[in-house]
């Protein structure tokens, strides 16, 4: 049953969400066009920029992205008390990277005389750009038109490049977030498009890896004493980059008979400290290849739920 994205976007519940948008038909029209043997995989870059671009203006962080020839994904972090923390300048200053002002908004950067009408049309506005900033449609429809306005700019046609609007997938506790982290990282090396995450392109692992994560939503520095599966990290990811990586490399180890592709590495050193087993991981790991509304425990699911005024939902349950 179809839930408007208003309702499934609770940031009382949870500000993190796993997006995911097609290419129309599942082409490969951010690839190899294998009809027409037509090379676009520098739209790949378009889009990683774009990201990187969002993240700069809007307040949601990226925790992760891959992209791929025919999709890509994105977990996203909606950062509330940095939007309220911004003075009415700086929200004005982010807006207008992206998008045009009224003219009164011209007239109160000018420091021009304002009649009372206008203070208040320019506080009304201010205040409609600092909630825009923290809404994931808004960001996500900003980032895909833009691509595919430049796609088919490109290929000199009209129609719907995307497949349609993103599906979103709500993430409920931490080691639902650390599920979602490796799925996405490994989504190259899964679809046997890289041998290894370090060698996958258009990937928020790379970055990290290349570019010490520039623009991305960082991990902590040390290592916690405790790791709470039920909680949700509001700054920072609550496992070193270390760790994380063992933990990617030791998920992607297992094999997965719906996937083509996977890795061998030695198990990490993350499970003795997160109280994993090889087996527990696994299964936790090889959930059906289906994207649910949620992702989280029981308690977690049922909180949701009541949130979004429904009786039940298709859910993952960690």
């Amino acid at each position: 049953m179809t839930i408007a994205r208003r309702k499934q976007l609770r940031l009382d519940v949870t500000p993190y969400y796993h997006c995911v948008t097609r290419c129309v038909r599942r082409a490969f029209i951010c690839g190899r066009d294998e009809l027409t043997k037509r090379n676009f995989n520098h739209r790949k870059e378009w889009i990683e920029k774009r990201l990187l671009l969002l993240s700069e203006v809007f307040c949601i962080d990226i925790a992760s992205y891959a992209i791929l020839s025919n999709h890509y994904h994105v977990v996203l972090h909606v950062d509330q008390q940095r939007a309220e923390s911004l003075s009415d300048l700086e929200v004005i200053a982010r807006w207008h990277r992206l998008y045009k002002g009224p003219n009164v908004i011209k007239k109160y950067l000018s420091e021009g005389p304002l009649t009372e009408l206008e203070i208040e049309t320019v506080r009304q506005t201010v205040a409609q750009w600092r909630e825009q900033l923290t809404n994931i449609s808004r960001y996500m429809g900003n980032l895909n038109e833009s691509i595919a306005r430049r796609a088919n700019k490109e290929d000199d046609c009209t129609g719907k490049f995307w497949e349609s609007r993103f599906k979103l997938q709500a993430i409920l506790d931490l080691k639902a977030l650390l599920r979602t982290l490796c799925y996405v990282d490994l989504n190259p090396v899964r679809a046997k498009v890289a041998k290894t995450p370090e060698t996958s392109l258009h990937t928020a692992v790379r970055r990290r890896l290349r570019l010490k994560g520039a623009g991305l939503m960082p991990f902590v520095s040390k290592a916690s004493k405790r790791i709470r599966p039920d909680d949700l990290p509001i700054k920072e990811i609550p496992i070193t980059l270390k760790d994380y990586l063992a933990l990617l490399d030791f998920t992607g180890k297992v094999i997965r008979h719906d996937k083509r592709g996977f890795i061998e590495q030695k198990t990490p050193s993350i499970f003795k400290r997160m109280g994993y087993t090889f087996e527990n991981w696994k299964n936790f790991q090889s959930s059906p290849n289906k994207m649910y509304r949620a992702d989280g425990n029981p308690a977690s699911i049922k909180a949701y739920c009541q949130a979004i005024g429904q009786k039940w939902i298709w859910h993952a349950v960690s």
